[in-house]
């Protein structure tokens, strides 16, 4: 399945994500910086990639994520997790990189691929208000309640 995304470049690069392979779920964003940027041990960095969008269709979501190979080898990852880009957003799109590592410094490079942005449908929840909750069978268990 596809959808029509607007791109604009508002960076100095002009690093179009692309998919890698056929059927990758994400693709890559890359640092749109003009000079190497250190982030320290413990520390964390704002970076922008040069790009901005427009999801066209209003249950659709980009979502940025860690690339695996930047988390395994460095420590490094999106600092809050997941980052998500909601279909009005068109501002840049940044990427918070967080070095977990307890001592070594990490390099980024100008257009170094950085994380990567998927697009998935999201729903908009209506709340009832109730008294009580319907009965499961796992109810309220939940952090191990089925064993480690």
């Amino acid at each position: 399945m596809e959808i029509q995304v607007d791109l604009k470049f508002v960076g100095m690069h002009r690093n179009k994500p692309a998919y890698a392979r056929p059927g990758d779920a994400g693709l890559d964003l890359f640092a749109d910086i003009p000079k190497p940027l250190t982030i320290w041990a413990g520390e964390q960095a704002l970076l922008p990639t040069g790009l901005a969008i427009h999801i066209k269709e209003p249950n659709v979501a980009a979502f940025v994520m860690s690339r695996s190979g930047l988390s395994l080898t460095h420590q490094v990852s999106v600092a809050q997790g997941v980052g998500t880009i909601d279909s009005q957003y068109t501002g840049e799109i940044k990427v918070i990189l967080k070095n977990e590592h307890p001592e070594n410094h990490f390099v980024v490079e100008p257009g170094m691929r950085i994380a990567q942005l998927i697009f998935m449908p999201v729903f908009q929840a209506r709340f009832n208000l109730v008294e009580e909750l319907a009965t499961t069978h796992r109810g309220a268990g939940g952090f191990g309640h089925t064993g480690a």
